[in-house]
């Protein structure tokens, strides 16, 4: 896979079915390529925030937390 992983991550059946769909739609090379990239893509987004407020609205804004 992707060098060394701390951990694994457990979706729903149907959750991973949307994810392998549109993986294979943007022509990934795999569905966990797919994942890693938009993980990426996301962190990125927060990192570019400039406090710990701003990323909490960000993360609120998006149903991350409530």
């Amino acid at each position: 896979m992707f060098g060394a992983a701390k951990g694994k991550v457990k979706l729903e059946k149907a959750l991973w079915e949307r994810v392998e769909k549109y993986a294979a739609m943007a022509g990934y090379s795999s569905t966990e390529e797919f994942v890693v990239h938009m993980l990426e893509r996301e962190l990125a987004a927060l990192e570019e925030t400039d406090s710990d407020e701003e990323i909490k609205k960000k993360l609120k804004g998006l149903g991350y937390i409530s």
